[in-house]
């Protein structure tokens, strides 16, 4: 009988057949996404790692006999072997554990490169594969393990001595960092996926493009033309005379000044005199209140509708063609289908989203107005969430702006984890709703669909939703001082209060 761990699992398997980053195929444990120098067009290939797939392939039967066959079983169990320091587990072990992990968190990486490309659109003078150098820097060759503090990157040498390694891989210092034991924790493939969009190298290759937690007038100060001319006249003009003073004035300051400051007095002043001259009268605050809106409709640009798309006109030909930077070499992994399928699921979280703060904003309000001892401050509900997500004030500081008699009353009354919970619950629901329908369609289930997809998909909707917008979310609410409110749960909620004023 044939070892059920061996079955292929089919790469190409999309969104609604199996969870992404969950259930992966077991190839990837020992093949690894490396650069690829063959290849122009795609940058990166999947080479076979011969020690990772010989330890793998020796673990299979002790998986099979004492586990069901699911690859988050085997994945926490390599987990348990390359953080383990009990004497029962051998370093090469440890390290022989790691190597099928690193191939395993290559993909995820791969991934969040693609994805950052993919947000930045073509507007740009990169792509994803000049991100790829700084995190697919693992060549699979070296034997690694971490010291009895999970600090520090051990390198095993033939006698299986190890020593300090001033060369540090990125898929270990993703392992390194990973708390599998936390019942918070994200899974491993969501983590890698994270900790690449954090990486400080390619956070400092991004800034040099504008890619980073972006004030507002940092992000007005670089708004493309492309962005602009999708904007009404007199925001047009607005935007314009930001660029023709503050613009301006930032080229004249020292190199190396990061931090985008508010306008001056003396800015704004010259800017009110520039719009007088096109018969836009404003006053000061106006003129803040205005660009600050201007601000907010280029991040929703930036994060929801500026993506590119699968093909392009070719003049040559008059046809459409893919786009030459796509990786063609790779279409098993990565089809157009597939893409597709992502642009939908995108858009109907967005959906979800936004209908769902509607609805839980004006939820919460007429409970207020109902309430006997909180119903005079329903008119202040709004009001106080712009407070904690614009303005970035503590629930303390919140209380005495709006009359209230403690941290503990804005608490009962604003209570953004509640209404973060509430607002996730129900995106997911709605969201999960559009899956199901779209996989009827497909033909990959009926309605009702079978428990055990059911299932499946519910999972995979949870893992989805949180990776993409409720995970930063959560963070945000748990920062203390000086958080910075920029999830797109955030920016949601700003879009939300500048259309209900």
């Amino acid at each position: 009988m044939s070892n059920p761990l061996m079955a292929s699992t089919a790469s190409s398997q999309s969104f609604l057949k199996q969870p992404m980053g969950e259930i992966a195929p077991l190839w990837q444990y020992w093949k690894l996404c490396q650069i690829s120098l063959k290849s122009e067009i795609v940058g990166y290939e999947y080479r076979v790692i011969p020690a990772a797939q010989e330890f793998f392939q020796k673990q299979l039967e002790d998986f099979s006999n004492s586990h069901p066959a699911q690859n988050r079983d085997i994945q926490s169990i390599l987990i348990s072997y390359f953080h383990s320091q009990k004497y029962s587990v051998d370093a090469a072990t440890r390290a022989n554990a790691g190597l099928c992990l690193r191939c395993n968190v290559s993909y995820p990486i791969l991934k969040a490169c693609q994805k950052i490309d993919n947000l930045f659109g073509g507007d740009k003078s990169f792509t994803y594969r000049d991100l790829l150098p700084y995190v697919l820097n693992d060549d699979g060759q070296a034997a690694i393990i971490l010291d009895s503090d999970r600090k520090t990157q051990l390198i095993l040498d033939e006698q299986g001595q190890a020593s300090t390694t001033t060369y540090k891989y990125f898929t270990v210092e993703v392992l390194r960092t990973f708390n599998s034991e936390s019942k918070s924790s994200m899974s491993l493939a969501n983590w890698a996926y994270l900790q690449t969009k954090q990486n400080q190298e390619i956070k400092d290759f991004l800034s040099e493009f504008g890619w980073k937690n972006l004030s507002d007038w940092a992000l007005l100060n670089r708004a493309r033309p492309k962005q602009i001319e999708r904007l009404s006249d007199r925001d047009r003009i607005l935007i314009e005379v930001f660029h023709a003073v503050y613009r301006r004035d930032r080229r004249q300051q020292q190199k190396g000044a990061k931090k985008s400051p508010d306008p001056s007095t003396e800015q704004l002043q010259e800017m009110l005199t520039r719009l007088q001259k096109q018969n836009i009268v404003m006053t000061p605050i106006e003129l803040m209140k205005g660009l600050k809106q201007l601000a907010t409709q280029l991040r929703q640009y930036d994060i929801w509708s500026y993506r590119e798309p699968l093909e392009i006109h070719d003049p040559d030909t008059g046809s459409d063609v893919i786009r030459p930077d796509l990786p063609h070499d790779s279409f098993n992994e990565l089809d157009v289908e597939q893409r597709e399928l992502m642009d939908f699921l995108h858009q109907e979280l967005r959906l979800a989203l936004t209908q769902s703060i509607q609805q839980e904003i004006t939820s919460r309000i007429t409970e207020l107005q109902k309430s006997r001892k909180y119903a005079n401050f329903a008119e202040k509900f709004i009001p106080g969430l712009k407070l904690y997500y614009c303005q970035s004030l503590s629930l303390k500081e919140i209380a005495p702006a709006l009359g209230m008699t403690s941290w503990d009353q804005a608490r009962r009354i604003l209570n953004p984890g509640e209404l973060l919970n509430k607002i996730r619950t129900l995106s997911v629901q709605q969201f999960l709703d559009k899956i199901l329908k779209k996989a009827q369609s497909m033909g990959l289930t009926q309605i009702p669909p079978e428990p055990d997809y059911l299932k499946t998909i519910v999972e995979l909707t949870e893992a989805f939703a949180d990776r993409e917008v409720f995970q930063a979310a959560v963070e945000e609410i748990r920062t203390g001082k000086n958080r910075e409110m920029n999830s797109l749960y955030a920016q949601q909620l700003r879009v939300y209060f500048e259309q209900h004023p």
